[in-house]
């Protein structure tokens, strides 16, 4: 079976929902606290998929992502980056994506972690917490493939894109890393309130060069179902929501890479 550890850490309120996501294409998540890990780093190769959840870890009291960002730093760095020379796949959502970013995990150009990208404050100086249309930029990244639109909602506060360099900038288009940019709903570049947050280049989620690991500010697991687009009942139902393809592709890379069998879903998890 697949085996999802979906992190936990003081401030993060979004596990739930990502626990359950994964679950909805029969992986097996399970939520589990830092200090576990911790104690005993050997427990996240017992995983195949490590996701990092949204929300406010240690309450962003330094700035987003960072105090858990360092915690990776400092203390399962070898070990995530071992995870994902093994095939396995990391997934940072919002604050995830922050802590992704702060750790050096992304972009991931090279195996000292250094810091070169950021998510700094929004430029509207606010909370922005809105649906925004993204386009699939590169097909790299093994929780998205294909192309087109899609409709995910926003909710941070520190959620602009940066870079350290227009070198790294460069070396993110050239390596087809960016994965999502922000867009209306044409698939045309745009200001606010389409790119949410002043994003340089529109940036809304980005890969590490082998594809495995990924971070974005959206919330796919906020459309899951038809019915959590805000304007079904206007526009009619979806077949689905547009946040599936993110855990059921990395759910399939899984039983691909490591040849386990798909498991058989509870009936209350196919509706």
């Amino acid at each position: 079976m697949v085996k999802v550890l979906v992190l936990r850490a003081a401030g993060i309120n979004c596990d739930f929902e990502t626990q359950h996501a994964f679950e909805l294409f029969g992986a097996v998540a399970e939520r589990v606290h830092i200090n576990r890990i911790l104690e005993d780093k050997r427990r996240l190769h017992d995983y195949h998929i490590l996701a990092i959840p949204g929300g406010f870890s240690y309450g962003d009291d330094l700035s987003a992502g960072r105090i858990l960002g360092n915690q990776i730093r400092a203390n399962l760095l070898a070990d995530i980056t071992a995870f994902v020379k093994e095939g396995k796949l990391v997934l940072g959502i919002c604050n995830g994506f922050q802590v992704l970013a702060k750790s050096g995990l992304l972009p991931g150009f090279s195996e000292d972690a250094v810091q070169q990208v950021t998510l700094g404050a929004n430029d509207s100086n606010k909370y922005e917490d809105r649906w925004v249309y993204l386009k699939i930029a590169s097909d790299k990244s093994e929780f998205l493939k294909g192309s087109g639109i899609i409709y995910l909602p926003v909710a941070h506060g520190e959620g602009k894109f940066l870079v350290d360099s227009e070198e790294t900038l460069q070396r993110l288009k050239e390596n087809g890393q960016i994965v999502l940019r922000y867009v209306d709903e044409h698939g045309r570049s745009a200001g606010y309130p389409c790119n949410p947050n002043g994003s340089t280049d529109d940036i809304a989620g980005i890969c590490d060069p082998t594809g495995r690991i990924m971070g974005l500010m959206p919330h796919p697991e906020r459309h899951l179902r038809p019915e959590n687009h805000p304007r079904w009942t206007r526009e009619g139902l979806k077949e689905r929501g547009d946040g599936c393809p993110f855990f059921e592709n990395a759910v399939t890379y899984i039983r691909r890479t490591f040849n386990l069998p798909a498991e058989k879903l509870p009936t209350a998890r196919r509706k």
